[in-house]
């Protein structure tokens, strides 16, 4: 593992990449982006600040709550504080086999909500008010068009 400063210096300027690639005025000593940060993840302006000076890494609730912030997993954060080392924190396994593309991905079709719920591994019980909740929201937003529609019911055969 690498010394605690090295962690902090790497860990800091990682963070500071993606706060500027996220329009976070860091830079200017009145920009207002480390208030902005600390307001949008809902923690301590002195948490935001400690970790922009490279005086401590943050600990793992201020972890949580920066993740979906800057656009990343908390696993990545993690990782990238050098508190843990890929190793310990390892990924799923891939499915070899032929997976149903993501909702809205532009790799295929949306999977219908009975697909869903299957893929989620929602229970059986559950299923029948998933699919039922789900087809509502997508109905009320607009988000569900005949085309994904058939073309998801096709795939099942």
């Amino acid at each position: 593992m690498v010394k605690k400063g090295s962690d902090m210096e790497h860990f800091a300027h990682w963070v500071e990449g993606l706060l500027r690639e996220r329009g976070y005025d860091i830079d200017s000593p009145r920009g207002g982006g480390r208030s902005q940060l600390a307001e949008d993840a809902g923690v301590h302006r002195a948490a935001v600040t400690r970790l922009l000076q490279r005086q401590s890494l943050p600990d793992l609730e201020t972890m949580r709550a920066l993740a979906p912030v800057l656009g990343v997993g908390l696993r990545d954060m993690l990782i990238e504080s050098g508190k843990v080392v890929p190793e310990d924190l390892p990924l799923p396994p891939q499915s070899t086999g032929a997976a149903a593309p993501r909702a809205g991905s532009a790799d295929g079709p949306r999977a219908t909500p009975q697909e869903a719920a299957d893929l989620l591994g929602i229970p059986e019980s559950h299923q029948r008010q998933f699919v039922e909740m789900t087809e509502m929201i997508l109905t009320v937003s607009g988000a569900r068009s005949a085309p994904a529609r058939d073309t998801a019911l096709d795939r099942l055969g």
